[in-house]
């Protein structure tokens, strides 16, 4: 076992230090720290107003709630009562840290208010680490009745050690600052001594810790840490999780994952699971338990994730649900599992470079993971139904009432901190290479150096489907640059130099192999119609049904967006040949589109809730009614009205 203390200012010479998910065993690489920084385009805006409303808003709210103060209160001679509902509430000041490191990092400020949370923060934690290693602010307080590691299943203690080491290895990466990862290493080696090969052979009731283990194995070479991920993955499915009110389904934890028939209980502890699972499996060469991965991927796309990409059906136990058990408003779709799920579709994608990973990333980035922040950065769902009823209240977890539309935080505010780490670190999942050279798997507006290449990329994507690459530094050699083109497209141009190129898309990649040189200039054209999906037979809550979609946004119909009261609104088969795009002119993000279509009105609804049906049926038939289609990612963000993704199809 290679020494922790060795390890603060560097690593061993033998250990060659990997970017998160870039292991021996992927098919792709992921670029190292700085090698991509977004320029104007979507994502771009969004990390800007990551960087000047959501981080700010968020740290009042961590001091509000008294986060921070459950850290520094272990220091004082009488420490008051811990502060929050929930023993696992330190990760929300973990999860504001990484993505912190990030924005730090990309801004060079440390004067910024972000820089002196920081600051704070790190000296906090080390300050509140018992000498053993055990970091928990819950258990440490002594107000608190519970003794460390008396509760696995809720007590979360692992889950905290994940987000700990998730922000360590930022901080290490992106700032050079090896603090956190000096407290996060003495924690994981103390789970590795209690729970390792001869430890107690249990798991943490929550999963995450695996990912970040097998990232700390990566940025230190540690193979304990790697060792000690499988083992918990190997693990879950005995039954070892202590049951008090949910089943072991809940967990994960009612069959070993190698034989897990299907993704199923908790949403964001299943993705978790998949996604470290998925990192054990290319570190270690598991190919049995990547293939088992990618068919509990392939069933849960084709039989449990939302039209948006969303995840999780059933709010009473936050679960997927059943296949095809998908209600459009009743879906739970926690932001958390959408940023969960993504996680997941990167590391598959990674590991075997097949872009249908990416196809389903795009579709939760623009919409499942999106729509939980307000456009002015300051405001989250929890969950992301698609459907609002005009009596629905907000609500997350167990929480009496709630209010009509986005809140400000929640007593258990896992998501606004998910939201802004993920925000900050978009850039680490635009690009990647491999042995035969650069892929380019997520299109705005960026600036890449990698693979002996040196691009730019302008584009207005995901509202216009142009790309325009721009070669502006090419070492000598042939090399291949990989476009993804995404599922949904079906017509696609690209032109190089002025000159169409005659390359054939395979496997959702466009392939060109040539000597680049500076000044070279390509143009991908992705055809972006307006589209009318229909869902599954099977799929009873939309049978009958169509949402409307063009790129990878699908858009959603407001009360307030037409005068009808939208259950009486049907779609027609020909109502997209006169649809027409409008600007939504909407701020923090310039270019978003809406669609202007003709709906038609049916006839007045029974009073009756089951009515007998005439015979023959009566056929729908009214007026037209004029209607504007938003992107679902912005619904919520003017004043309360009823929503609808699936209109009724006529």
């Amino acid at each position: 076992m290679i020494s922790s203390e060795l390890l603060l200012d560097g690593v061993p010479t033998m250990f060659e230090p990997r970017g998160t998910t870039a292991t021996r065993n992927t098919a792709s690489t992921q670029l190292g720290a700085g090698a991509v920084r977004l320029s104007d385009g979507e994502l771009f805006r969004w990390q800007h107003r990551n960087r000047e409303q959501t981080i700010g808003h968020a740290i009042h709210q961590l001091r509000l709630s008294g986060n921070l103060e459950n850290f520094r209160t272990l220091s004082a001679e009488q420490p008051s009562a811990y502060l929050g509902r929930y023993p696992f509430l330190d990760t929300d000041i973990y999860k504001t840290l990484e993505g912190l490191a990030y924005e730090i990092a990309r801004e060079n400020d440390d004067a910024s208010e972000g820089a002196k949370f920081f600051e704070e923060a790190v000296g906090l934690i080390q300050g509140a680490q018992a000498e053993d290693g055990y970091l928990n602010t819950f258990y440490q307080n002594p107000n608190v009745e519970g003794e460390p590691w008396s509760d696995l299943a809720w007590g979360h203690e692992m889950y905290n050690l994940g987000h700990l080491i998730q922000a360590a290895v930022a901080a290490k990466r992106q700032l050079g600052d090896s603090r956190l990862l000096g407290v996060a290493t003495r924690f994981a080696d103390l789970v590795v001594s209690k729970y390792g090969e001869n430890g107690e052979p249990v798991v943490c009731g929550h999963p995450e810790v695996e990912m970040a283990l097998v990232e700390l194995y990566r940025e230190t070479g540690n193979a304990d840490y790697l060792r000690q991920a499988q083992l918990f993955v190997d693990r879950r499915g005995h039954g070892t999780v202590e049951l008090k009110t949910f089943t072991s389904e809940y967990f994960q934890d009612n069959h070993p994952l190698r034989d897990l028939p299907s993704v199923t209980g908790h949403a964001v502890r299943m993705t978790y699971l998949a996604a470290g699972a998925t990192d054990v499996a290319v570190e270690t060469g598991d190919t049995e338990l990547l293939a088992q991965l990618e068919r509990l991927w392939d069933d849960m796309v084709a039989t449990k994730l939302y039209i948006t990409g969303g995840l999780g059906s059933r709010h009473s136990d936050e679960a997927i649900g059943d296949r095809f058990e998908l209600p459009s408003e009743r879906a739970y779709s926690e932001t958390c599992a959408a940023i969960a799920t993504m996680q997941w579709a990167w590391r598959m994608y990674m590991a075997q470079g097949k872009a249908k990973y990416m196809d389903v990333f795009e579709t939760v980035l623009y919409n499942a993971y999106a729509v939980g922040l307000s456009t002015d950065g300051k405001a989250f769902f929890y969950d992301n139904p698609l459907q609002r009823r005009a009596d629905h209240e907000q609500r997350s977890g167990y929480e009496n009432g709630g209010e009509e539309l986005r809140r400000a935080w929640f007593g258990c505010p896992c998501c606004p901190p998910n939201v802004i780490r993920w925000v900050a670190e978009l850039q680490d999942h635009i690009a990647t290479s491999s042995t035969r050279g650069l892929q380019l798997s997520t299109y705005t507006g960026s600036s890449l150096k990698a693979g002996g290449l040196e691009l730019e990329i302008a584009t207005e994507y995901p509202w216009k489907g142009l790309i325009n690459i721009s070669v502006t530094s090419a070492e000598p050699g042939t090399r291949e640059l990989s476009l993804r083109i995404p599922g949904w497209c079906k017509n696609h141009v690209l032109s190089i130099n002025g000159a169409v190129c005659d390359a054939v898309a395979k496997d959702g990649w466009l392939a060109v192999s040539r000597e680049f040189v500076a000044g070279d200039s390509l143009k991908l054209s992705l055809d972006m119609p307006i589209q009318a999906r229909a869902s599954h037979p099977y799929l009873d809550a939309t049978r009958g049904s169509a949402a409307v979609v063009r790129g990878p946004i699908v858009f959603c119909l407001e009360e307030q967006d037409v005068e009808a009261d939208i259950d009486d609104l049907v779609i027609t088969t020909g109502a997209l040949a006169g649809a027409a795009i409008q600007d939504m002119q909407m701020p923090f993000l310039d270019g978003a589109i809406g669609i202007e279509l003709d709906l038609l009105k049916s006839p007045p609804a029974s009073n009756e809730l089951y009515p007998v049906l005439e015979q023959p049926l009566p056929k729908a038939a009214g007026a037209g009614v004029g209607a504007k289609m938003v992107p679902y990612m912005l619904w919520g963000n003017r004043e309360v009205s009823p929503m609808r993704v699936w209109l009724r199809l006529f």
